[in-house]
């Protein structure tokens, strides 16, 4: 079975003594308070969660994979995988990095990158929840109204709810001017939005109270191609007068794809039937918010690849130094 220690010392060495990170943050408002001591402080008790509560979960998540419920369009996650996001939450890992005014904790985003790592070396299954969350929170921190901002970012912050990221279509892939998705305007404000998404990452699960999907969708009077794509947000459930998750929205998982690895994380194919939502930014613009989501999910990507070379070396290393070859 995979061990994994994180390597604090050598993220130490990296941050503190060859890019020198702290240097600047006294001209920085935001970081100005933030110390070596503070970083390592925080990064020691990141490493003791990703290692002691994630890492576990790793072999039963790829055992048991997730389940679906075909009657109810209801995701079940791993035995543990609920309970650790319960705790990451509790523990506010999800507001690291986030803006102060949306009760987030402020510390800069290479700290969160390093927790990040220690987490993907751990569990990259688990870790995709969380992971996409933070790039939802970054696209409407960029292009989202002040009333979206105030309803769904303190929701994300604090690991209440988590974000998707719903582009790709059965017909369509890198190339999302052929995007088949429709909005149609209620005359409200909100939107009738119809289509099928996969692949996407997180798509249904019990591990937080809502969802906020982000989705790509055409309106009636769209320019032809990627000029005329919109950014929605759909939640899984419509936050009702008080914030709080209210009546259910419907867009749901149809089915699970069948993946090499990963299994622990719910990989959808997710239906829209009229699901109601609310525009992103402005009308046919809508890449250009979704590539903030889609620039965070890139960094996220290269940072799963750090950790996944770092847990590989690990036990590399160890099974190399306990073989015993020749005579």
């Amino acid at each position: 079975m995979a061990t994994y220690t994180p390597p604090l010392r050598d993220m130490q060495f990296v941050l503190h003594e060859v890019l020198k990170v702290t240097a600047d943050y006294p001209a920085m408002p935001a970081h100005a308070d933030v110390d070596a001591g503070t970083i390592n402080a925080v990064l020691e008790e990141a490493g003791k969660f990703a290692a002691h509560v994630v890492q576990p979960l790793n072999r039963i998540g790829d055992v048991q994979g997730c389940q679906l419920d075909v009657a109810t369009h209801r995701v079940k996650t791993p035995d543990g995988f609920a309970q650790a996001y319960a705790q990451y939450c509790e523990a506010g890992w999800p507001a690291l990095s986030c803006a102060p005014e949306f009760s987030g904790q402020g510390l800069p985003h290479v700290v969160n990158q390093c927790f990040y790592e220690m987490l993907n070396a751990s569990n990259q299954a688990w870790t995709m929840y969380p992971g996409l969350s933070h790039g939802a929170y970054e696209a409407l921190l960029a292009h989202g109204t002040p009333e979206q901002k105030q309803r769904y970012l303190p929701k994300l912050v604090s690991g209440e709810w988590t974000g998707t990221m719903c582009l790709t279509e059965p017909h369509c892939g890198t190339d999302l001017g052929l995007m088949r998705s429709k909005a149609e305007p209620v005359g409200d404000g909100t939107y009738r939005i119809t289509g099928q998404k996969i692949f996407i990452s997180a798509g249904e699960h019990e591990m937080s109270q809502n969802i906020v999907h982000l989705v790509l969708a055409r309106l009636p009077d769209a320019p032809a191609g990627s000029k005329g794509i919109s950014l929605f947000i759909v939640p899984k459930f419509l936050p009702d007068a008080s914030g709080q998750p209210g009546a259910r929205n419907p867009i749901f998982c149809g089915a699970l794809e069948h993946k090499m690895g990963i299994h622990g994380n719910a990989t959808c194919q997710m239906n829209l039937d009229g699901a109601i939502g609310t525009l992103v930014g402005e009308a046919n613009k809508g890449l250009n918010a979704m590539f903030v989501m889609m620039n965070a999910a890139r960094l996220g990507v290269g940072n799963q690849s750090i950790g996944q070379t770092e847990v590989a070396y690990q036990n590399a290393l160890a099974y190399a130094k306990e073989r015993l070859q020749m005579r």
